[in-house]
C-alpha cells in the first residue's frame, strides 16, 4: 500500500506540472507571446477597399506556366502582384522581366524560401536585402511588398521589413493551387464568399493558369475588381 500510494503520488505531481506549464505557456501566449505575432498591425492580410481584390501570385517555380498566366492579365486588362523569390529570378530574368514589362506589380518572396519565423534579425535581413538588390539590379525598381514564404514570420521578420521599407503582405484567401491539382477547386476557393480587401493567393501552375480565366470572371460578375494588392490596400 505505501509503494502504491508513493506510485499515485508521483502521477499527481506528474499531472500538477504538466498543469502549471500549460498555464505559463497560456500566460505567454495571451500576453505577448504567439498572439502578439498574429495580431501585429504591420502584417496585413487584406486591404480596405470596398470592391477591389488583389491577385497575388508567390513565385519560385512555374516559369513555363507564366506565359499563359501573362496571356490572360492582358486580355481580361487585369493587371496582378507577383512576389519573385530571389533564387528563382537569378535563374529566370528574361521571365521576370515579361512580368514587369507588362505593367504587373513586383514584389519580394524571400531568397530561399526560408522559413522566416525561425530567423533572427540577421537571417531576416539577408533573405530581404540580397532579393531587393537582385530585382533591383534586373528591374531598376525598388520593391516596398514583401511576402513571407509560406506566411511564416515572427516579430523580427516585421521589424526588419519595416526598416527596409517593405509592408508585409500575407493573403485572406488561399487557392492552396501547390497542393491541389484540380482547376474547379481551384476557382471556388479563389471566388466563393470573396468580398472587397481580400487577398487571394496562388502560384504559377497548370491548374491555376487553366482557373484563372474563370477566377476573374467569377469576381467580376460579383461586381468585385481583380488588381494589384496596392489597388486592394
Amino acid at each position: 500500500m505505501i509503494k502504491r500510494t508513493k506510485f499515485f503520488g508521483y502521477i499527481v505531481s506528474g499531472v500538477a506540472a504538466i498543469l502549471v506549464i500549460s498555464g505559463v505557456l497560456t500566460v505567454w501566449i495571451g500576453s505577448g507571446g504567439v498572439s502578439e505575432v498574429a495580431t501585429d498591425p504591420r502584417a496585413v492580410y487584406s486591404g480596405t477597399s470596398d470592391s477591389g481584390v488583389a491577385l497575388m501570385f508567390n513565385v519560385y517555380s512555374g516559369a513555363e506556366y507564366i506565359p499563359d498566366i501573362l496571356s490572360t492579365l492582358a486580355e481580361k486588362q487585369v493587371k496582378a502582384t507577383f512576389f519573385i523569390g530571389g533564387c528563382w529570378a537569378e535563374k529566370n530574368e528574361e521571365t521576370l522581366r515579361s512580368i514587369y514589362d507588362a505593367g504587373h506589380e513586383i514584389g519580394s518572396h524571400g531568397y530561399l524560401h526560408r522559413d522566416h519565423s525561425k530567423l533572427d534579425k540577421r537571417g531576416n535581413t539577408e533573405e530581404m536585402t540580397v532579393t531587393h538588390k537582385l530585382i533591383s539590379d534586373i528591374l531598376g525598381i525598388s520593391m516596398t511588398l514583401f511576402a513571407p514564404p509560406s506566411g511564416a514570420y515572427n516579430v523580427v521578420t516585421l521589424d526588419v521589413a519595416e526598416t527596409l521599407g517593405y509592408k508585409t503582405v500575407l493573403w485572406s484567401r488561399d487557392t492552396i493551387d501547390w497542393r491541389d491539382h484540380d482547376t474547379d477547386l481551384i476557382v471556388s476557393r479563389a471566388t466563393e464568399k470573396t468580398v472587397g480587401g481580400d487577398f487571394i493567393l496562388m502560384h504559377p501552375t497548370a491548374n491555376t493558369a487553366e482557373a484563372l480565366p474563370k477566377i476573374i470572371d467569377g469576381l467580376v460578375g460579383k461586381n468585385l475588381s481583380p488588381g494589384t494588392v496596392s489597388d486592394a490596400l
